[in-house]
């Protein structure tokens, strides 16, 4: 499989979310519950002439000695390992959490482009809020709502910057 993109990032965050709108159904279980999503959920997205395969992660729990935790651990490892570009989705609600800041330096340690995405950034004071974001160091940072689509075009946008272009007919 080739342009994947996964989401990663801490337990409800909104990843399932965002994943079920950018393939454009609802795939992924979304609950208040953390844990719900275990595996890796595979759908597929496109925006304008380019196609991406698009991963919803479990929420990533460093550290962890729960069964399930290192299970998601290792999910979430894998999607990472594959992925062309990654989305780390946090949360304007919670601001910067350790686990966000342990993420963050996982992700920075690798040499895929990753956009960091601040969720739940819905009206004018979670906007203000989501600038505390900015401080985990990442270049591509974009403040956006899961549930309202606010931002998700911005996203693809960006997205689409790290992809190549979608070949016609490969046999040309």
């Amino acid at each position: 499989m080739a342009n994947i993109v996964a989401i990663v990032g801490r337990p409800n965050v909104g990843k399932s979310t965002l994943f079920n709108r950018m393939i454009g159904e609802r795939k992924s279980i979304i609950d208040d519950i953390s844990g719900v999503t275990r595996d890796r959920i595979y759908g597929f997205s496109e925006w304008g002439t380019k196609s991406f395969t698009l991963v919803d992660t479990g929420g990533f729990v460093h550290g962890s000695d729960d069964i399930f935790e290192s299970a998601i651990r290792s999910q979430v490892q894998i999607a990472i390992d594959e992925a062309t570009v990654i989305l780390f989705m946090t949360d304007v609600t919670t601001g910067i959490t350790d686990l966000d800041a342990e993420i963050a330096d996982k992700l920075r340690r690798g040499k895929k482009p990753i956009i960091c995405l601040v969720n739940k950034v819905d009206n004018s004071q979670r906007d203000l809020q989501a600038n505390e974001f900015w401080a985990l160091g990442f270049d591509n940072t974009l403040f956006l709502s899961s549930i309202t689509g606010s931002g998700t075009g911005e996203l693809m946008d960006l997205i689409n910057t790290y992809l190549p272009a979608d070949s016609d007919d490969e046999n040309q």
